[in-house]
């Protein structure tokens, strides 16, 4: 049976169905396999596995991108240190040569070791004096190379002439000690400033480092949120696909999306399958309806056995008696035999009318005239079962949407199971009433044998059948549900054992009694 949620399911899909087709079809696709197809092939396509390895690149050039900046950030901190090393050399080195230097003054020590220190400073500066340049600019380095220089002079210059008077000595060391301390100062201030830049470098690392990672991961979650939609949406859509389909509904599954994938391959291949579902059902519609006809034959040929017999014996009357019969009353005879051969002619016409083949077109359907036409056909096949057959749908019951000869063949099954049902006789009858806004229904009851409650689960399955071997195929109630899910119908029963059974039809009423609605495509 069709689930409560199946009309607003129905309408979301054709909703969607009108969206696909006015946007990728056209209107002029009615929903044709080949043109379904073809749409599906026409579209560029992009595997999701090439999505997969662009996203996978991606990740990778962010990564690698990431490890390059590290790898950056490294080799500068290795050179600010060595840079550091470097200066916290140059300053050991001056505080050696003033350690020389004061020994010298208080205990008249040799001035040469303050000297070398001095020069072996110089030549450090000269090493680092494109480093220094860049970290405090080229004037302050020339500044620095100029006092150093400045210590030196004053140092060589002790060093040349030992023997100074007092008070030229006094100025000597004076300068000394200044010069001195403006090259310690000098050392200082630089070894402070780098240590500052390392600090800042750190410092900026940390934030970027953050930054880093916060934009790695927006990246990531864009990149896998992406994917996942990819893949979640379209398995969302195939789900309700599969549900619409085990609701009945075998309309072929239309493109969505611009670009192709794997799913549109699914699609396709669930499109061949529904179309051999349909050929299937089709051809399990046609047998059961020529075992509807098998069961019918009976009744059939005494139907067509009265006219003929009375074709025979007024056609035998006016062969043996023919010059005894005046004008009038041969017309007359005549007159007879024509009505016997319509007579006739009506019943093969309602088993051609109910064998034909013809497309599944849904228009508006006047029920009433479908049970008349089964009525007629099961007429004979109810007056050999003595079954009275009660007709008391009402004269203002709305049309419903359907396939006439599809719902002839619903209803004709159910006369026929009613009528089986009622093996010493008993009446049939047929009532119909609006069960929603939406929706019309037809219950066919029978005061017969009814149905074992722990059959009522499985009599809609295919080939299920509680008759003896050669009297039921067990086909027409599993094609009859078939038939009502197909037009978005549901087919209830409710039975009693030993009291009867109530088979109710459920149909959505047609939007308009002159309208067709076309049973195409009701999926994106």
């Amino acid at each position: 049976m069709q689930p409560e949620g199946a009309r607003e399911l129905n309408s979301e899909v054709a909703r969607g169905s009108d969206r696909v087709v006015a946007g990728e079809l056209g209107e002029a696709t009615g929903g044709d396999e080949s043109q379904v197809e073809h749409a599906f092939k026409k579209r560029p396509s992009i595997s999701i596995r090439l999505r997969i390895g662009i996203i996978m690149a991606v990740c990778f050039l962010l990564t690698a991108g990431v490890t390059i900046a590290w790898m950056v950030f490294a080799e500068e901190v290795g050179a600010s240190q060595e840079f550091l090393e470097l200066v916290n050399r140059y300053s050991y080195t001056l505080e050696e040569a003033r350690r020389f230097e004061k020994n010298y003054l208080l205990y008249g020590s040799t001035i040469e070791d303050a000297v070398a220190e001095v020069e072996t400073a110089q030549r450090l500066l000269e090493r680092a004096r494109s480093d220094i340049s860049n970290l405090i600019g080229t004037p302050a380095c020339v500044a620095m190379e100029k006092n150093l220089g400045a210590y030196h002079d004053v140092l060589e210059d002790l060093s040349a002439s030992r023997q100074l008077e007092a008070a030229r000595r006094r100025d000597v060391e004076h300068e000394l000690r200044k010069t001195g301390a403006q090259a310690l100062d000098d050392a200082a201030a630089l070894m402070d400033r780098e240590r500052l830049r390392m600090h800042t470098m750190i410092r900026s690392s940390k934030i970027a480092a953050l930054a880093g990672l916060i934009v790695v991961f927006l990246v990531l979650t864009l990149l896998a949120g992406g994917l996942t939609g990819q893949i979640l949406r379209p398995l969302s859509r195939f789900v309700r696909y599969t549900q619409r389909i085990a609701e009945g509904d075998y309309s072929p599954i239309l493109p969505v999306r611009r670009i192709g994938d794997e799913f549109s391959n699914l699609a396709l291949a669930i499109n061949r399958m529904l179309a051999q579902i349909k050929d299937h059902q089709a051809q399990l519609t046609r047998s059961a309806r020529m075992a509807a006809v098998g069961t019918l034959t009976a009744g059939v040929a005494h139907e067509l056995n009265n006219p003929l017999n009375n074709i025979g014996i007024t056609v035998e009357a006016i062969l043996e008696g023919y010059d005894g019969y005046n004008r009038e009353e041969k017309m007359k005879m005549l007159d007879d035999i024509f009505t016997q051969v319509e007579r006739a002619s009506a019943t093969v016409q309602n088993l051609l009318d109910f064998t034909r083949v013809d497309n599944p077109v849904f228009v508006p359907v006047a029920l009433g005239e479908v049970v008349d036409k089964c009525v007629g056909l099961v007429a004979n096949e109810a007056r050999l079962g003595s079954v009275e057959i009660r007709i008391e749908l009402p004269q203002d019951l709305p049309s419903a949407s359907g396939n006439p000869r599809d719902l002839q063949q619903v209803f004709l099954n159910l006369f026929l199971n009613a009528i089986q049902a009622m093996p010493k006789g008993g009446t049939l009858k047929v009532r119909g009433d609006i069960a929603d806004s939406d929706m019309v229904r037809v219950d066919v009851i029978d005061s017969g044998i009814g149905i074992p409650e722990d059959h009522i689960a499985s009599i809609f399955e295919p080939f299920f059948t509680t008759k003896d071997v050669g009297c039921g195929t067990g086909l027409g109630l599993s094609v009859a549900y078939g038939v009502v899910q197909k037009h978005h119908g549901r087919l209830e029963v409710r039975s009693r054992a030993g009291v009867g059974s109530t088979f109710s039809v459920y149909l959505p009423c047609s939007s308009s009694d002159g309208g067709t609605a076309s049973s195409g495509p009701r999926e994106t």
